[in-house]
């Protein structure tokens, strides 16, 4: 591992800690952090596959589903931040009546996603979309064997039958913008260094023998 990819792991774990301080579920929050539990492992196995960017993206969307997992999704205090911070409170600006942050979580899985694998911008919209697919069948897999409110916990539907919908629809969202910003980016440098380098010169015409 680099420098780099240590010192990002370690301010991620630094993270970790400061969530479970007295965390008001503990049990769901545990839930939420099994998952995130087995990113980390899969990060270390394929440790010498990605560089010191792609740890940090996957690292700040690990590190928005451990501050989501806190709160298990629904009840993450975002009202309570925008107020001390810019005297705004979110859900009043724009009346809201669920909590958004896990839309949030699901439009960064998106944006952390694409930018890790770095293919063209077609087939990352096609990975993210089948991930979060999986992902939504796992939460019907616990919403039918797990106790309701254990479910509804983990799942943070927060009563919206289009919950699966809108989650899938804003990571592929996420994938597609992250890809065009991404296409934009190495267009503009391409066209940056073709401005930069010197104008090739004409050779030069062979001038005619002198007549013997």
């Amino acid at each position: 591992m680099t420098r780099g990819q240590l010192w990002l792991l370690g301010a991620f774990g630094a993270l970790v800690a400061v969530t479970w301080i007295k965390p008001p579920w503990p049990a769901e929050q545990a839930l939420h952090s099994s998952l995130t539990a087995v990113a980390i492992v899969a990060l270390w196995l394929l440790r010498r596959r990605l560089d010191t960017t792609q740890w940090a993206w996957a690292l700040v969307f690990l590190a928005l589903h451990t501050i989501a997992a806190r709160w298990i999704y629904s009840f993450v205090p975002y009202d309570d931040w925008t107020d001390a911070l810019f005297g705004v409170r979110l859900s009043e600006a724009f009346s809201w009546d669920r909590n958004h942050f896990d839309r949030l979580v699901h439009f960064a899985y998106g944006v952390c996603l694409t930018a890790i694998l770095r293919r063209k911008w077609v087939r990352s919209v096609e990975i993210v979309l089948a991930t979060s697919a999986l992902y939504e069948l796992l939460e019907w897999a616990i919403a039918m064997t797990l106790a309701p409110d254990v479910a509804e916990a983990y799942n943070g539907q927060q009563g919206d039958m289009w919950d699966a919908h809108a989650d899938m629809a804003l990571a592929g969202l996420g994938a597609l913008v992250t890809s065009l910003a991404s296409c934009a980016l190495r267009r503009s440098r391409a066209a940056a260094t073709r401005s930069r380098a010197p104008a090739a010169t004409p050779p030069e015409r062979p001038g005619r023998e002198p007549a013997r």
